[in-house]
């Protein structure tokens, strides 16, 4: 076959889902959507509240009726629908802490009918990665957790949840980001698993989403060379053609993870990726987190035709790109409409969870230390900022504990302001200790430990994965949403 031009560009715009900045839709993307445009993905600076999110997909639709609608929404640490008040959910380390798969479906669930009534239809996640490296610097409190069947069956949970809530559910990041200590936003991971420890492992969440009917998957920006030594995943024909397609039995939309990416980008331009990626089998470009405009949209969808131009790019594996993320979009309209008013769960659901999911540690000398019954002094160490959860998402424990015991008072020290004291705002009253992921940061062990010496009274309350316990009453929320802190709050205060 041999498109013209005019077709060919259309298909190019179909396997897009570029970002934009703003409430409402830029008249390029209104363009776009006329012109063939198949998605768009929503960030946090694209959501004011429900109903100009709500607004913002009818605008979209009003351009496009099926116009895949895609989020980045985790309901955990990274959120974007509740970006401003940090998520009313607590994140899979929570539901998988809990280790109830009904729970993680209600939770789910409950996400979908929101997500829909909104006008979103596509949403990033679940994350299907198994956690296994607790050194992980962007995964962490994302995942389920370490053990692969527990992620397999929540991923599987979670998956059922949200499409019975109205929405596709997208598993990331295939083959899977646990075990790694570099984060793809900045660099290259290189996963050294054998294929049968991958198979072990890795993989066994992804397996299950398959088998639970998921619509999308998420390639990782990866390089895996027990499956291929070469290319990274987003790019590799063996492991989005052989393993997801082939070995998994997956037929749904491939989507790649941000293209922009260094560990793709910094390699092979924007441009050559997005071409190689659907070379190799993936359907769908995600581009915009960080390139949000039309410059950015029309080279990548230039390049497109190019590479089919020059050979370099089958016409056949663009078309089919463009037919799967056709099919996505039909079963999005079916699947929303089969959920309109329907009936959510229950708006405590996530509270619920996050309440359920607060483990609390103790030793001897930790008795009596609960319930807080007088305001205390809350020392918060903040690490370096995942860049996967927005700078705009609040969290931390002092201000839900300040509303059930006002005077409370607290300090926030990153590694740079520390100081040699940190308890020095405590004197004659309860101190507690809040961090997020202890383990992974020497200067706030250092913190904390000079703390505990100063006052072994301390409350330790840890909000990311609780893999170094301290403290005469240690606390771990597995999260740090705002329905985690408040969680924490009131088991601090209950006793």
């Amino acid at each position: 076959m041999s498109f013209p031009e005019r077709e060919l560009t259309r298909l190019a715009g179909a396997v897009l889902q570029p970002g934009f900045v703003g409430t409402t839709p830029p008249p390029w993307i209104r363009r776009w959507l006329a012109d063939g445009l198949g998605a768009v993905v929503l960030f946090a600076r694209n959501v004011a509240g429900p109903e100009q999110l709500a607004g913002l997909t009818a605008a979209l639709r009003a351009e496009r009726p099926d116009v895949v609608v895609a989020i980045d929404e985790e309901a955990g640490d990274v959120t974007r629908i509740e970006s401003a008040r940090g998520s009313s959910r607590p994140g899979n380390l929570g539901l998988g802490a809990v280790d109830d798969p009904e729970l993680t479906e209600a939770v789910a669930r409950d996400l979908g009918l929101e997500l829909a009534a909104a006008g979103v239809t596509l949403n990033y996640a679940p994350d299907a990665d198994v956690n296994s490296n607790p050194g992980n610097p962007v995964i962490g409190v994302r995942s389920f957790g370490a053990d692969p069947d527990l992620v397999a069956r929540h991923t599987a949970a979670w998956v059922r949840g949200l499409q019975a809530g109205g929405v596709a559910a997208c598993a990331k990041h295939f083959p899977g980001h646990g075990d790694t200590r570099v984060d793809s936003h900045h660099d290259l991971p290189v996963i050294g698993a054998s294929g049968a420890a991958l198979r072990a492992g890795e993989l066994v969440p992804f397996r299950a989403a398959v088998a639970a009917g998921v619509q999308a998957v998420m390639t990782g920006h990866l390089l895996v060379p027990a499956l291929d030594p070469a290319l990274p995943a987003t790019l590799s024909p063996d492991i989005l053609g052989g393993l997801l397609r082939e070995e998994l039995g997956f037929h749904g939309v491939v989507v790649t993870d941000a293209i922009e990416m260094r560990a793709v980008a910094d390699r092979y331009g924007l441009a050559g990726a997005a071409v190689r990626a659907l070379a190799a089998g993936a359907d769908a470009v995600c581009v915009g987190g960080e390139h949000a405009d039309e410059e950015t949209a029309t080279g990548l969808r230039d390049a497109i035709v190019a590479a089919v131009r020059c050979g370099e790019l089958p016409e056949e594996r663009l078309a089919e790109a463009a037919k799967r993320v056709g099919e996505l979009a039909a079963w999005t309209v079916a699947a929303r409409a089969g959920t309109a008013g329907a009936a959510r769960p229950g708006p405590t659901v996530g509270l619920t969870a996050a309440r359920r999911a607060v483990r609390v540690t103790g030793t001897p000398a930790g008795a009596g230390l609960l319930p807080l019954t007088r305001p205390p002094h809350v020392v918060e160490f903040a690490p370096p900022r995942n860049i996967a959860i927005g700078p705009e998402t609040p969290w931390g424990v002092a201000a839900p504990l300040a509303a059930l015991l006002p005077g409370t008072t607290s300090a926030r020290y990153d590694r740079d302001a520390t100081p040699a004291d940190p308890t020095a705002g405590a004197a004659g009253r309860p101190l507690v200790l809040v961090v997020r992921d202890l383990h992974r940061h020497d200067w706030m062990r250092a913190a904390v430990t000079r703390s505990l010496a100063a006052r072994p009274d301390a409350l330790v309350v840890e909000l990311g994965v609780p893999e170094l316990v301290t403290g005469a009453v240690h606390l771990a929320t597995h999260g740090a949403t705002r329905a985690c802190a408040r969680a924490a709050a009131e088991r601090l205060t209950a006793g």
